[in-house]
């Protein structure tokens, strides 16, 4: 499933929106997290998690980086003082096929009210579980919480 510039467009609207909605508490965490958002990711990830391309889209995002739980004092730091300790990778293509899929035709590039609240919700759930990782959960803990 290749993306249109237009589907890119909306997914990223829907990211934004839910930057904007978060409360306060993970605003602050995510000004020290880059985000990366991405169609799939790429060829090095998947051999780093041990998959295979054909799995590419069963992935919507990854945490990378050292949590906050496990972190020294200037681990994460460059000599600028200004890198990230953590990044979180979003893949468009994985949420919205976690989501349900967007039903796209030639006349609308755009998913129906019910995809795009879909896929806003699975965004939501993503960007959450991989800050949840940030914090030093791990995927039990996040599954309890209701973040898998």
């Amino acid at each position: 499933m290749a993306l249109s510039q237009a589907q890119r467009a909306a997914f990223d609207a829907l990211l934004d929106e839910v930057l904007a909605s978060l409360p306060q508490r993970w605003k602050h965490v995510l000004e020290e997290v880059r985000i990366v958002v991405d169609d799939l990711p790429s060829k090095a990830v998947l051999d780093s998690l041990g998959m295979h391309e054909d799995e590419a889209e069963e992935l919507c995002g990854l945490h990378t980086g050292v949590p906050r739980t496990e972190r020294g004092l200037d681990e994460g730091l460059d000599l600028d003082g200004l890198s990230f300790a953590s990044e979180i990778e979003l893949y468009r293509q994985g949420i919205i096929l976690e989501a349900g899929g967007w039903d796209i035709t030639a006349g609308s590039p755009q998913p129906d009210h019910a995809q795009r609240e879909a896929v806003r919700e699975q965004i939501r759930i993503t960007l959450l579980h991989e800050l949840g990782h940030e914090l030093g959960l791990d995927e039990d803990d996040l599954g309890r919480l209701g973040y898998d």
